[in-house]
């Protein structure tokens, strides 16, 4: 089994929730244009003693690619 590489996840997540972050400061532009996907409702799984709920929720725009990309450049002039 390979390796995985932290830093490489970490720099993807950071260059995703900046490219979030600035597409939603600039609400209305082409950069916050993007598909949203996931569960609609969570799923809720009841064992009595417990009560497990799961949900996911994808929000992907152009300024969260965008912050993707620049996370790689940054990652490969780390590297």
């Amino acid at each position: 089994m390979k390796r995985v590489n932290w830093l490489f996840l970490l720099l993807v997540l950071i260059g995703f929730v900046i490219g979030g972050l600035i597409g939603k400061f600039f609400e209305g532009t082409i950069l916050n244009y993007g598909q949203t996907f996931g569960l609609t409702n969570p799923v809720e799984l009841d064992l009595g003693f417990i009560i497990l709920t799961f949900g996911l929720k994808i929000q992907l725009s152009i300024a969260s690619i965008l912050g993707v990309i620049i996370s790689l450049v940054v990652y490969r002039f780390i590297k």
